[in-house]
């Protein structure tokens, strides 16, 4: 099993970042993904998830600006994120079952 993550970046406040989460491995179908962050000296929190048949759910603090999406034929979710601000820096990670990538570092700075 793997999830690769990439598209993260330094962005200044206000901007735009779209990350990627490539997976092999298992049925990505089947699976419920999330992207979960970690910023620096924090816990690791939920950000948003998808089911297969691509309900999403949103933590409050992205909500109207985050969107997660999936591609179940190309095995990929994303998370577009938009009107960023300094608080969501952090290592954003994908995640599905006991899965985890090795996470994609998203700056927020000007």
């Amino acid at each position: 099993v793997q999830l690769v993550e990439s598209g993260g970046a330094l962005v200044q406040p206000g901007g735009s970042l779209s990350l990627s989460c490539a997976a092999s491995g298992f049925t990505f179908s089947n699976y419920y993904m999330t992207w979960y962050r970690q910023a620096p000296g924090k816990e690791r929190e939920l950000v948003a998830g998808i089911g297969g048949n691509g309900l999403q759910d949103y933590a409050d603090f992205v909500k109207g600006r985050f969107t997660i999406s999936r591609d179940n034929a190309k095995s990929t979710v994303y998370l577009q994120m938009n009107s960023l601000k300094p608080e969501d820096t952090a290592v954003y990670y994908c995640h599905a079952g006991h899965y985890w990538g090795q996470g994609t570092q998203v700056t927020v700075s000007s």
